[in-house]
């Protein structure tokens, strides 16, 4: 894991001293809320629906039990007692009062932590797979090419001020578990003739506009991927619409100009940036890397976790669902889901983050990951200590086996919190949730992705659900839209609208009316949601969705919709 040295340390309590500062002014009215906009957003403080909102970076997603406790102090210190952890592998806190706000960033700075880019038009914070340096399946670690990005970004002098935000995603594996193809930049982890480099995508985004990304370049070497990227925010940075802010991000601008013609420019670009990196970048990701090595895993039998897998069906429904493989032999990566049965999904308690610092320093190497999907991950634990590990999440409501099933789902704050939803989600994934739990098929389902939004910008990654709900506004009455068909991972896809919406007290029915469909038409047990949609296609879904109404009951509808 990244340790500060002596430069990081001063930047960051300078940054701090300034903020400070700026806050103090704001207090005592020598600025305006319209002249410190710009100054909180540089420093992660946004102005909610009921209260300033204070974005925390996990750069990458990797944290330790430190910083876990201390999040969870802040939570009970300075807020309501719980933070939300973010798509953007982020947390934020929802209530903070604004004259607190430099104490918590004092008190994030002291476990080496803060909000810098967390919001504004700059490169945001740069997220990478969660199960980094853990999984089975990586070519390579994802997470020191990812803090080299993040040295590199903040407070680079020439990208401040960008058209719009920029987000970048950094994967070791060829299972893309990042969402790379959904991203401003993209960059996969590639080995060629073996030697490692990288496939990198460019002008991937959800939100109104929802594109994915394009190969820009199918092979970097190591040694040229930072002056790569530089070239490619350099290019867009000139080229970027600033007079329309729906138009200016860089998936409009490879959409405008095409991918040759970008490619050509970014080509150029490069040529000229090459030669001023002359290797240091290379110096500064060999330390970096340094600090990354894998920890010192144990070899123990795993009698323990084999006994209870046998005698205990709730431990093993959850070994089955929320574990996955690990590189090492004896361990798993151990999920932990922050979506129990009708609860906020992402929320955590102060006391939950203390049990899950806990559980990282007694069974994990003192690391966690968060997720894009919410959730938290223990990458590093022994197969003999899971059933001790389950058995705490388990007495603090954490021990949920629902990860990658129905009710695991993606939902931003919506109307709860956010000044610019339009909808709630929150509610939704709720029900949903409840429903679905009630039903008792939650597992007979299987693999299936919601994911919902509350308003177009797309926070809850809605397009590429397999069953995307996106929540708008019509004449005053939330109106839910259905997508199907989305996919975030390697083979990334848009989910494709079914047709009319649906009112907040029909969207769960409607939900379950595409789900038993697709029980109805899978040809297997084994058969996921999205294999079976890609194979029949949208007809039996929306057949299912809008059955044909009789004449008085169509004559009816048009003169309640006319009027």
């Amino acid at each position: 894991m990244y340790r500060y040295d002596d430069f990081d340390a001063a930047f960051v309590a300078e940054r701090n001293r300034q903020f400070r500062a700026q806050v103090e002014r704001r207090i005592d009215g020598s600025l305006t809320e319209e002249e410190f906009r710009p100054l909180r957003l540089m420093n992660g403080l946004y102005l909610q629906l009921h209260a300033y909102m204070l974005r925390v970076a996990i750069p990458y997603g990797t944290l330790d039990s430190a910083k876990m406790r201390q999040l969870a102090y802040i939570a009970e210190r300075w807020d309501k007692g719980y933070g939300h952890f973010t798509t953007r592998q982020n947390i934020q806190y929802n209530w903070p009062r604004l004259r607190d706000i430099p104490d918590i960033l004092d008190a994030l700075a002291e476990v080496e932590m803060h909000a810098i880019q967390t919001s504004g038009n700059t490169i945001r914070n740069v997220t990478a797979d969660h199960f980094a340096g853990a999984a089975k399946d990586e070519i390579a670690d994802p997470r020191p090419v990812a803090e080299l990005l993040r040295q590199w970004s903040t407070d680079h002098p020439e990208f401040q001020f960008l058209p719009r935000k920029f987000k970048i995603a950094v994967t070791g594996s060829p299972n893309d578990r990042a969402v790379t193809a959904a991203h401003d930049i993209g960059i996969r982890i590639v080995e060629r003739d073996g030697r490692i480099g990288y496939q990198v995508l460019v002008g991937g985004g959800l939100g109104r506009t929802p594109m994915i990304g394009k190969v820009i370049n199918d092979f970097v070497p190591s040694e040229d991927l930072l002056p790569y990227c530089e070239a490619i925010v350099s290019v867009w940075n000139l080229l970027g619409r600033r007079d329309n802010k729906y138009k200016a991000r860089i998936k409009i601008t490879v959409h405008e100009h095409g991918i040759e013609a970008i490619r050509e420019m970014v080509e150029s670009r490069f040529a000229e940036l090459k030669p001023a990196f002359s290797g240091v970048d290379q110096q500064m990701l060999g330390a970096i890397e340094a600090q990354f090595a894998a920890p010192a895993f144990k070899s123990a039998p795993t009698d323990a976790y084999d006994a209870a897998y046998e005698a205990d069906p709730t431990f093993r429904a959850w070994a089955d669902t929320n574990l996955w493989d690990h590189r090492a032999d004896g361990y798993a990566i151990a999920q932990i889901s922050l979506k129990a049965h009708g609860e906020t999904p992402g929320d955590a308690s102060a006391e939950q983050m203390r049990v899950m610092a806990d559980l990282a320093e007694r069974f994990g190497h003192d690391e966690l990951r968060i997720s894009h999907e919410q959730n938290v991950v223990l990458p590093h634990v022994h197969k003999s200590d899971l059933p001790e590990v389950h058995k705490v999440l388990k007495a603090h409501g954490l021990a949920t086996a629902n990860i990658g099933l129905v009710s695991d789902i993606i939902a931003c704050p919506g109307m709860d919190y956010c000044a610019l939803a339009t909808a709630r989600s929150i509610p939704i994934a709720q029900e949903i949730a409840t429903r679905f739990d009630e039903l008792k098929i939650e597992h007979e389902i299987g693999d299936l992705k919601i994911k919902i939004s509350g308003c177009i910008n797309a926070c809850g990654h809605h397009h590429v659900g397999h069953i995307g709900i996106l929540g708008l506004d019509r004449a005053g009455v939330e109106n839910y839209q259905i997508t199907l068909g989305g996919d975030h991972t390697e083979a990334a896809s848009l989910g494709e609208r079914t047709g009319p919406g649906f009112s907040a007290d029909d969207i769960v029915p409607a939900i379950e009316t595409v789900v038993n469909t697709y029980l109805a038409q899978r040809e297997s047990a084994e058969e996921t949601f999205l294999q079976t949609y890609r194979r029949v296609g949208m007809d039996p879904f929306k057949a299912a969705l809008y059955p044909p109404k009789d004449k008085a009951a169509a004559r009816k509808e048009a003169e309640v919709n006319a009027a």
